[in-house]
């Protein structure tokens, strides 16, 4: 069960102010509409089937967001850390059934903000439709790069462009966790880091 507790935007205002520009009341108008949140380790905010209420940012640990397939196998869209959101963001604006499981994977501190706060928040906070703007974009040009790597670059370099990439990520993951977002098998992700350690 999702407990609340008292909330620390800290994270979340260097967030913004590190990727637009926005003056403080603007700021703290913004963040005064989320909802904050302990979640446990393994406990689940958002269930397949289920309709999304709202998007997160998680202020302190880990999630995964994950796709489990016919045969029951996980496959991960993305991970979620410190200074990182979460969301589906089809469930969330279109009001369908949600495709996704979302799942802490270390006892996590987030910051919820509902999709009546987020609407009200484009209408009311000037800078804050421009935040989300820019988000946007970028989380596009993250996903249309990985699916090109995924299709033109060889298992074992995509595993060394991910700890490259992300190397504190990849430090608090398990080789299923990496093997289920890359695609590949847990046993080929050993194998790398094998190797890596040995050089």
């Amino acid at each position: 069960m999702l407990n609340f507790y008292c909330m620390n935007t800290d994270l979340l205002k260097a967030h913004i102010l590190q990727t637009i520009d926005i003056d403080e009341k603007q700021t703290e108008d913004f963040c005064r509409l989320f909802i904050p949140g302990k979640v446990s380790k393994k406990e689940m905010i958002l269930k397949e089937g289920e309709v999304s209420g709202f998007e997160a940012f998680v202020t302190k640990g880990l999630f995964k967001i994950y796709h489990t397939d016919q045969d029951a196998v996980e496959h991960i869209l993305y991970f979620a850390m410190d200074g990182w959101w979460l969301a589906d963001i089809d469930s969330f604006t279109h009001q369908h059934p949600s495709l996704l499981n979302m799942e802490a994977i270390e006892q996590s501190d987030i910051l919820m903000i509902r999709k009546e706060e987020k609407e009200y928040a484009y209408t009311h906070i000037p800078g804050i439709e421009k935040l989300f703007r820019v988000m946007t974009q970028r989380s596009h040009v993250a996903l249309q790069r990985r699916m090109i790597e995924n299709l033109s670059v060889h298992s074992d370099q995509r595993y060394l462009n991910f700890i490259n990439k992300y190397p504190l990520l990849a430090q608090r993951l398990t080789n299923v966790h990496i093997a289920a977002y890359l695609g590949i098998s847990h046993e080929f992700v050993s194998r790398i880091r094998h190797k890596v350690v040995r050089k």
